[in-house]
């Protein structure tokens, strides 16, 4: 990159200027034809926005001016915040606060790691109980009918015995 002279950038800086200047003109003018103000508001129109632009971002911090207009562009002084409160509201930060007071105990305690698997199968359990107890009383009835068969021919054979000895 040139270096180019001092006087080289400050012809610059003033032609950007001189085309800002215009370019607010020309805007002005626009919004001043739309509203029908003679030319004189436009020209102190102008002049307070100029005047507007350049007072807009002045903040004296640091500087106490003795002219009454700029003491009320004066920015207070800051206090600085305490450090122990700042700590204070960062140890309260930390701590947060027990969000249900009341535990129960159930939710708490950890599900078998099968708990799922009973829960899948737990319906076909119920019809398998059903059949086995239906096969089981069908077993005892099988049995009982054997037994009487069995208990007349044991009683009979009992009853045989006490006449012989009678």
């Amino acid at each position: 990159m040139e270096q180019q002279p001092v006087s080289a950038l400050q012809a610059q800086a003033l032609k950007r200027k001189e085309k800002l200047k215009a370019l607010r003109e020309r805007q002005l003018q626009g919004r001043d034809q739309a509203e029908g103000e003679p030319d004189c508001k436009r020209a102190a129109a102008a002049e307070e926005v100029e005047t507007e632009d350049r007072h807009r971002d002045l903040k004296l911090r640091n500087y106490t001016p003795e002219d009454e207009e700029l003491k009320e562009r004066q920015v207070p002084k800051a206090k600085p915040a305490s450090v122990e409160d700042k700590v204070k509201d960062q140890l309260e930060a930390a701590n947060p606060e027990p969000v249900i007071e009341e535990v129960d105990l159930a939710n708490l305690a950890p599900r078998k790691p099968d708990w799922d698997l009973k829960r899948d199968v737990a319906k076909k359990l119920e019809k398998l109980e059903k059949r086995t107890q239906k096969a089981i009383a069908e077993l005892i009835r099988e049995r009982l009918k054997g037994s009487e068969t069995e208990l007349a021919g044991a009683v009979g054979a009992v009853a045989e015995e006490e006449a012989d000895s009678d």
